[in-house]
């Protein structure tokens, strides 16, 4: 029953010994999950049942539980894949508990039963633990829902939102990129950001479309089709957000070339886009404005210091000299003289305009950014018009540091800041629809 289940007792006992930390730090994404596919470890239905899974935690799980029963290279694979995908630390910490564990190499007669349903009885034991880790993503809590009383007391200074739904919200996402381009790092935790805000938008009522990984071209053409979206003409508002690396004034495709944002927002100014004329047109932008880069740091959240080695990232490329100078100080001269111009429009910057500071994501939890926005407007979207809400995620950010142990920048910082020209207050008044 032993060679049913394939792997070697050891290196059993080192998976589920060190669950816990492998369920806080590992990182399922499509390149490991190529790299057990390779190996024949994972069959293609069990990859997308892995992927499927709505938390990282959950795909992680799902994978623990496949492991033990994919046969006597499951573990080698296993670890060679954790290496080819930058968790080394996961990889050591396995190979030095089996090297201290071979005691147990010979199993006696009892054991094997038991431990081929180890993964089924770990997840009924350990579920409090698993709440726990979930605990750790982002936050899931509900919308709260705007008063009918608030609604009417605060609707004559604020920008109409009775539409059902109330706009329709474009999630452009590019985590990998081009291998000829390896300065830019893949974006671990961009999924963690994808799925939070696509949750959050369709809460609060919104189409929600989500693109990913695609070139500067492919970007132009996807915003420029959805600004044209006739639906625009019956609906609200709009939202559109950009994830992905950047430098100052633009944005990364895949294939390494940058999308400018004076054109994103031109995009959707009143002559080009009268369909959102005199409707608010929200950006969140998940992105460096400089190419300081910090891989693989602990997080600070105030005083108190999560254990997940390895689990923040920013996202500037980590070319220093690629991007002309001169072309950056251009790009920050036309949003400083554009933008206000352009009405009705607020853009949520993860990084402060004019400074060489990354945008720290972590590989578990998602960008510092995007973790503060969802909470913020989860908690006050029902009495807060987005600009309050704007300044308190810029506080909760502030307070927030990052711990690179080793590293040349110790103690990492960041300060989101957001850009305005909207003539009232904007509400997202949830789950409130007047009759008129």
């Amino acid at each position: 029953m032993l060679g049913d289940c394939g792997m070697k007792e050891w290196e059993r006992r080192a998976l589920r010994k060190n669950s816990v930390t492998i369920l806080q730090d590992l990182v399922v994404d499509d390149l490991l999950i190529q790299c057990l596919q390779q190996d024949g470890i994972l069959t293609e239905n069990m990859a997308e049942t892995i992927m499927a899974k709505p938390t990282s935690q959950g795909k992680s799980r799902h994978l623990l539980f496949l492991l033990p029963k994919r046969g006597p290279q499951a573990f080698s694979s296993f670890c060679a894949a954790l290496t080819a995908t930058e968790q080394q630390h996961l990889c050591r910490l396995l190979m030095d508990f089996t090297e201290k564990d071979k005691s147990f190499s010979e199993p006696s007669l009892s054991f094997p039963t038991q431990e081929c349903v180890i993964p089924a009885k770990r997840a009924r034991t350990h579920g409090s633990m698993e709440m726990c880790l979930d605990a750790d993503s982002p936050v899931t809590t509900a919308v709260l829902p705007c008063t009918p009383d608030f609604y009417q007391s605060h609707r004559s200074q604020a920008y109409p939102m009775r539409s059902c739904p109330r706009g329709l919200a474009l999630v452009l996402s590019n985590m990998r990129f081009d291998s000829a381009n390896n300065e830019l790092d893949v974006r671990r935790g961009g999924e963690v950001d994808e799925e939070t805000l696509r949750r959050l938008f369709m809460e609060l009522d919104f189409t929600v479309s989500l693109h990913k990984d695609l070139t500067a071209e492919a970007m132009r053409r996807c915003l420029e089709q959805f600004a044209q979206q006739r639906e625009h003409a019956q609906y609200d508002c709009t939202i559109v957000c950009l994830l992905s690396h950047g430098v100052e004034g633009s944005v990364y495709g895949t294939d390494g070339q940058l999308l400018e944002l004076d054109w994103v927002f031109e995009v959707f100014d009143n002559a080009r886009c009268p369909l959102l004329q005199n409707k608010p047109k929200m950006f969140f932008i998940q992105a460096c404005r400089g190419e300081e880069m910090d891989n693989g740091v602990d997080q600070l959240d105030g005083q108190e210091r999560t254990q997940s080695p390895g689990c923040e990232q920013g996202d500037a490329g980590r070319e220093g000299e690629r991007d002309d100078k001169q072309r950056e100080e251009n790009d920050r001269e036309r949003l400083r003289v554009k933008l206000p111009q352009r009405s009705d429009m607020i853009c949520g910057f993860a990084t402060l305009k004019g400074f060489s500071t990354a945008a720290m994501r972590n590989t578990k939890k998602g960008s510092w950014f995007i973790q503060e926005l969802n909470s913020a407007i989860r908690q006050r979207a029902n009495n807060t018009h987005l600009a309050d809400i704007l300044v308190q995620v810029n506080s909760r950010i502030k307070s927030r540091e990052g711990y690179a142990p080793g590293s040349a920048h110790h103690r990492c910082k960041e300060m989101s800041e957001f850009t305005s020209s909207l003539c009232k207050d904007l509400y997202f008044f949830p789950k409130y629809y007047p009759n008129n």
